[in-house]
């Protein structure tokens, strides 16, 4: 299991400073890659409740978002080797063409680094912003994936479907990465997972609890061999909030709340459990992160410590 670490991108520690500083960090430390994720804006009557939060309020880190497509391209302009990962874009706030174009782009400039998370999204309020009906977001999705496919792999495009048009044309530069950068698909059943195999190449899970990694594991690589794909070369990647206490937990905590000891210990256990890739995720750290105590952290928990 590949394992990553979260940038700055929420809350007052979200600096271009402390952005890059984490960056390079990890890139010296081993890290296989650095991971941002999306908020368009923090709803103050919410409309539709956070999923894994439920209640009217959401999460305070949402309050202030980097936007991610930047924030990669910033530090990839900074770094050279690590690679650069979205859990997860939201599809609808683009179309194929916008996003295609934008992210091949980042491809390019980074050396053919990128990892794409894509998503529907769960906000209400976001889609309102964005002018996109909720309604049949899944058949956006797919349709989206197809349409971006296009884009990226052919010379020549023309797409003409429920949601999105794109005339006879050409569309460059197409991405490095041939024949495209990984995409992985995020969201919660098995119509994500279905997504995850057909029209894209895994999954992407946000705080996948401990004792359900191993059904979706297998779940996913069922659908892939019921496909007639291979399911060893799906990704399935995860992010892990953490927390770490001074003094042991115990076996009734959350995995990845404890000594760091104790995390490293729930590291093995999801690479165990078949994740490919686990990113930590410091951006939802109860409390406002620190940056030193996050790059010790990094220093601790380097792969191969």
């Amino acid at each position: 299991m590949k394992l990553g670490f979260s940038l700055p991108t929420a809350g007052a520690w979200a600096t271009p400073e402390n952005q890059i500083r984490v960056a390079r960090e990890a890139e010296a430390l081993g890290y296989h890659s650095v991971w941002v994720f999306q908020r368009l804006l923090y709803a103050l009557e919410p409309r539709n409740e956070y999923p894994p939060v439920p209640g009217k309020t959401w999460p305070r880190p949402f309050e202030r978002v980097f936007d991610p497509i930047v924030t990669l391209a910033y530090v990839a302009a900074a770094t050279s080797r690590i690679r650069l990962g979205t859990s997860v874009l939201i599809m609808p706030f683009y179309t194929p063409v916008v996003l295609g174009k934008q992210l091949a782009t980042l491809d390019v400039l980074s050396g053919g680094r990128l990892h794409v998370g894509l998503g529907l999204g769960w906000s209400e309020d976001e889609y309102e912003a964005v002018g996109v009906p909720y309604r049949a977001r899944g058949r956006r999705g797919d349709e989206f994936l197809r349409c971006l496919d296009m884009v990226w792999t052919r010379d020549e495009i023309e797409f003409h479907g429920e949601f999105y048009q794109v005339p006879r044309c050409r569309v460059e530069p197409k991405p490095l990465q041939k024949p495209r950068p990984p995409i992985t698909i995020g969201g919660y059943g098995s119509t994500v997972v279905r997504r995850a195999v057909e029209l894209g190449d895994g999954f992407n899970g946000g705080n996948v609890p401990m004792a359900s990694v191993a059904p979706l594991v297998r779940e996913v690589r069922e659908a892939a061999a019921a496909r007639g794909k291979d399911p060893a070369r799906l990704h399935i990647v995860c992010r892990g909030s953490y927390r770490v206490h001074d003094t042991p937990q115990g076996k009734d905590r959350r995995p990845l709340w404890g000594t760091l000891d104790e995390i490293r210990e729930d590291i093995g256990r999801y690479a165990e459990a078949g994740l490919t890739e686990l990113f930590l995720e410091g951006n939802f750290t109860p409390g406002e992160p620190s940056l030193e105590q996050t790059l010790e952290v990094m220093r601790r928990l380097a792969p191969g410590r």
